[in-house]
């Protein structure tokens, strides 16, 4: 029989939050990939776990996923930990987890710190609806790309960020987005942990005079639905019904479900978008 990956969450800086049956599964496990060997071997002294260990990170995940297949498939049980917070969140372990379901692996899930969930639980902002983003792309193209989209996004958004890039992301947040409210958090968990609730402006000018320390996750406040919806209004005023529906045909869909896209977004009977297309076809002939 194949053996089972066990996604294990590790301490994202307290390493009281480390679970005692992580510390269990750690110890009974065949195997532990970890991100960065160096880094965990300091965690599982910590917990007197000698289990063996190998690299498994982003230059090598797809290789290495093989290779850590072929032991699941031998019957190895395998850990998978990441230097701090939840592994195949934002991170190479969800090539090894995919692998898995494609060969028939058994995986399970140990939870735990997630530096997301910990940041949007202390931000102030609302929590039903929310989307993450990681790290921003550094690549301008995909970057614009994903600023297209944040921009008339009605959902809490939660981006991580380096300290030496901070100032400039804050910059970019206020130039796309305009001033939204923002919760910044700081080296959660830790010592000196800090959450600031403020606007992105007001979060600008606080770097101004402060130099950014830590690692940071910034929880910000997506468009109101009202104003969301008054914007889409508006980009439909510009367009025939004949080109709305030819903008969705050209992104994929069939013209029944372009036509019945419309009819929502302009809060019209589909028959009416219906028959005025039919119009329009007629006309071209």
């Amino acid at each position: 029989m194949s053996g089972t990956l066990y996604i294990c969450a590790t301490p994202i800086g307290n390493l009281k939050d480390m679970s005692p049956r992580v510390v269990q599964t750690l110890g009974n496990v065949d195997l532990i990939a970890a991100e960065d060997t160096r880094n965990s071997i300091k965690l599982l002294n910590v917990f007197n776990i000698d289990t063996p260990m190998t690299s498994y990170h982003e230059y090598n995940r797809v290789e290495k996923a093989h290779e850590l297949i072929d032991k699941l498939k031998s019957g190895m049980d395998i850990a998978l930990i990441t230097d701090a917070g939840t592994p195949a969140i934002s991170d190479p372990g969800e090539v090894l987890v995919a692998m898995c379901h494609e060969n028939d692996i058994s995986v399970t899930s140990l939870p735990g710190p997630a530096a997301l969930i910990t940041a949007l639980t202390l931000s102030g902002l609302p929590t039903r609806r929310f989307c993450f983003e990681a790290f921003l792309p550094t690549d301008k193209k995909e970057r614009r790309r994903v600023f297209e989209e944040l921009r008339r996004e009605t959902r809490t958004m939660i981006i991580y960020e380096a300290p030496h890039h901070l100032k400039a992301t804050l910059t970019q947040l206020a130039e796309e987005l305009g001033d939204r409210r923002i919760t910044i958090c700081r080296e959660l968990t830790k010592k000196f942990e800090e959450v600031i609730p403020t606007t992105i402006e007001g979060a600008i000018h606080k770097y101004e005079t402060e130099e950014p320390r830590g690692e940071y996750v910034l929880v910000i406040e997506g468009m109101s639905i009202k104003e969301a919806d008054r914007l889409k209004a508006e980009s439909f005023e510009s367009m025939s019904i004949a080109e709305h529906i030819g903008k969705y045909m050209d992104e994929g869909m069939s013209e029944k479900e372009a036509i019945k896209a419309v009819a929502t977004d302009r809060g019209v009977p589909k028959r009416e978008i219906y028959q005025a297309n039919l119009s329009h076809k007629q006309e071209q002939k």
